[in-house]
């Protein structure tokens, strides 16, 4: 028992005495605020979309419009598969099953992960942070990745195949498709997430500076 509560200690790192958090509340307050928050935008994030994509289609005047969250798609994604199916695109409905299907219990755990680094007291802060750190450049690599796949495996035997080389549709920006045109843009959720990255980074920065010395002194407390 003695040796696992030494091993708890050592993880989470020294722990505030009444004296010191009454002399350096506002140093200690820092970093529970700013990792608070970013946890929390990070949660709310799952309910609002991460990407925009518009397509421009001569039948189409208005444009068809899809909009992906991280775990399902809304907008015109029938129309779209629709005018997909002529070039040899697979639905988008297929791309990322797996991720989609685990991406709300995942960011739920990257936010549990973040709160619990405002009650450890050392660098074990950082592991259990980064991977929400992480998070943003990891969905827009999953999203090129399935990008590509859709656009450089296209069915050969599809109506128009021959008129439309493989490509790899743009994950940003303005992007050209036979007749058709693309505008692919960052949405709300996605910027959440980054602005809780950024949050993260600044809360870590302040962690260090609260309990670095707090950890200072009890490693020459006990000689190591």
């Amino acid at each position: 028992m003695a040796t696992r509560r030494r091993l708890v200690d050592r993880l989470r790192g020294p722990r505030l005495t009444a004296e010191e958090l009454a002399a350096r509340r506002a140093q200690f307050l820092r970093p529970t605020l700013l990792l608070g928050l970013a946890g929390l935008l990070l949660l709310v994030s799952i309910f609002l979309p991460y990407w925009r994509l518009k397509l421009n289609a001569p039948q189409y005047p208005g444009g068809l419009v899809v909009k992906a969250y991280v775990n399902h798609l809304t907008g015109d994604v029938k129309e779209i598969d629709g005018l997909n199916h002529y070039i040899g695109m697979r639905p988008l409905g297929d791309a990322a099953q797996l991720e989609r299907s685990l991406s709300v219990i995942a960011i739920v755990v990257l936010g549990l992960l973040i709160v619990a680094a405002i009650y450890v007291h050392n660098r074990n802060a950082v592991f259990l942070a980064l991977p929400a750190v992480l998070f943003p450049g990891i969905f827009l690599g999953d999203l090129y990745y399935w990008l590509r796949d859709f656009g450089t495996n296209l069915d050969p035997n599809a109506p128009l195949s021959s008129s439309v080389d493989p490509f790899v549709p743009r994950i940003l920006g303005t992007g050209k498709i036979g007749q058709f045109s693309t505008f692919a843009m960052i949405h709300v959720g996605f910027v959440l997430a980054v602005v809780a990255s950024i949050l993260i980074v600044v809360g870590l920065y302040y962690h260090r500076q609260a309990y670095k010395p707090l950890v200072d002194a009890q490693q020459g407390a006990t000689g190591h």
